[in-house]
């Protein structure tokens, strides 16, 4: 029986033997990982990404057995950036006004455009509209579907009035063959609808995954600056409303839109999310119909009441989507409840600042709203965040539990916090501006030492630093908010 000393000897000479060898060889392979939300990468694997910090994104791809050299020659030497020419990137108009707006002046030649939404909120009704006018100017235009086939675009396009020469269909989900009409075609408008549904035989994976989806978007956007191109891809959503597939695919587009809306209204509105040739901050209204989707230039109408006298539990606010003011209707109705939990339902409002407007109301108006359901909502199916539009929920209610309306003409407009202080908002001169274009006269706005500015003809404006001032404002210094909101005593309804 041998030594445990010389089986250790031995091993030891292995080992040494075995490093040597790897040390001949030259560098050692190791295994190569990469997050597949955003494309970092890393010699070994690890749980959480250090990019994107995504957990259990991390997946081996292969060993790292090389280095990227540097190319012997260089086809387009790098020039100085007074040089470059400027004029190839100038926006080219789409004719939809509201799309132009968002995107900063309409389409740039080379760019990549991302447009995500929900299933059914008419992206694809767009992109058609849009393809038509373009090919109606002389640019010739390559609609890619994988969702549809040719006929049932073809009765789309009838439907809404699309059809245009220089219009060119074709249904495919082969990325090569896509590529193959774009060279056939040359296009200066590429629509694909959508990228989830293209796949490459290049790579392994099915359609929609998270290689085919990079694969897909690489190839085309290097089809769109070799050529010049401007291309919008049509992209899923998944269920809370993101950009379905890896990360990567946002941060190669140039441009990110988000189509919205409501099922069961007629509105939507289109945002920029990203955008490298313009603002963020613009939003365009279009109105979808059964003839097809038109531009909102003024889409104020559809969120108000048609009721020539004023309504008591009704307040006209004016909200900022993006930098453009939209004027809006918050009704509020109370009905007096024997459960011992009243009910709070919300449509269009963010249920817990209409919470918080309640709680303000009861506690530093002493309005005792404790025993009724309350029901708060908008005109229109609109969804109103901001919240500038506290004023005019609090109103509302103030409004509903003393069953007076308003005075008519009147906006209201600012945030109250938990004190029960009215804070300034941004925009106070544009939104008395719109106000005032629409035929409104008087405004209750938040105590503000930058003011509104210049005032439109007529138009009178009241600041007010505390709910209860406004309450005092509208239905009586110190007597209507008192009687409004007292207290019942001894089985007695306030009066």
């Amino acid at each position: 029986m041998r030594p445990r000393s010389c089986r250790g000897s031995e091993l030891s000479q292995g080992s040494v033997s075995l490093n040597s060898m790897s040390s001949k060889t030259g560098r050692s392979k190791a295994p190569a990982y990469r997050c597949a939300e955003c494309g970092w990468t890393t010699a070994k694997w690890v749980g959480r990404c250090g990019e994107c910090q995504a957990w259990g994104t991390v997946e081996e791809t292969g060993q790292v057995t090389a280095r990227t050299t540097a190319a012997a020659t260089v086809a387009k030497p790098a020039q100085q950036i007074g040089d470059v020419d400027a004029s190839a990137a100038a926006f080219k108009a789409t004719g939809v006004g509201e799309l132009d707006r968002v995107l900063g002046g309409g389409l740039v030649p080379g760019a990549v455009i991302l447009l995500a939404g929900e299933p059914g909120v008419g992206k694809s009704t767009l992109l058609l509209d849009v393809a038509a006018r373009v090919a109606g100017t002389g640019g010739g235009v390559l609609y890619v579907t994988g969702e549809e086939s040719a006929a049932q675009v073809k009765l789309r396009a009838e439907r809404i009035n699309a059809v245009a020469e220089g219009l060119y269909l074709t249904a495919e989900t082969d990325l090569g063959i896509a590529l193959g009409q774009i060279e056939r075609v040359e296009p200066a408008l590429l629509v694909v609808d959508s990228v989830q549904t293209l796949a490459s035989s290049a790579v392994e994976g099915a359609a929609g995954g998270v290689t085919q989806v990079r694969e897909v978007a690489a190839s085309l956007i290097n089809a769109a600056k070799n050529r010049n191109m401007t291309t919008i891809l049509v992209g899923h959503v998944t269920k809370d409303g993101s950009i379905a597939g890896p990360r990567l695919l946002e941060h190669l587009v140039d441009v990110v839109c988000q189509f919205e809306g409501d099922r069961h209204s007629r509105l939507r509105l289109l945002r920029a999310i990203k955008n490298r040739y313009g603002p963020t901050d613009e939003v365009g209204c279009f109105d979808l119909t059964e003839g097809g989707i038109e531009s909102l230039a003024d889409p104020s109408g559809l969120f108000l009441s048609m009721t020539s006298e004023p309504v008591s539990g009704t307040c006209i606010t004016v909200a900022l989507e993006g930098r453009r003011p939209l004027v809006a209707e918050v009704q509020a109705l109370l009905a007096e409840t024997a459960n011992a939990q009243p009910r709070r339902a919300t449509s269009g409002l963010d249920s817990s600042r209409v919470a918080m407007m309640m709680a303000v109301l009861q506690r530093r108006a002493s309005m005792s709203l404790h025993r009724d359901d309350s029901y708060v909502a908008t005109v229109g199916g609109v969804k109103l965040t901001e919240p500038a539009t506290d004023l005019a929920t609090a109103l509302a209610i103030a409004s509903a539990k003393s069953n007076k309306p308003l005075p008519k003409g009147l906006i209201a407009f600012g945030e109250i916090g938990l004190a029960g202080e009215v804070r300034p908002v941004p925009g106070i001169g544009r939104r008395i501006q719109e106000a005032g274009r629409l035929g409104f006269t008087h405004a209750v706005v938040p105590a503000s030492h930058s003011g509104a500015g210049k005032l439109p003809d007529g138009f009178r404006v009241k600041e007010v630093q505390t709910v209860s001032e406004a309450l005092d404002l509208l239905f009586g210094a110190g007597t209507a908010a008192a009687s409004v909101t007292r207290l019942p005593t001894a089985g007695r309804r306030a009066e």
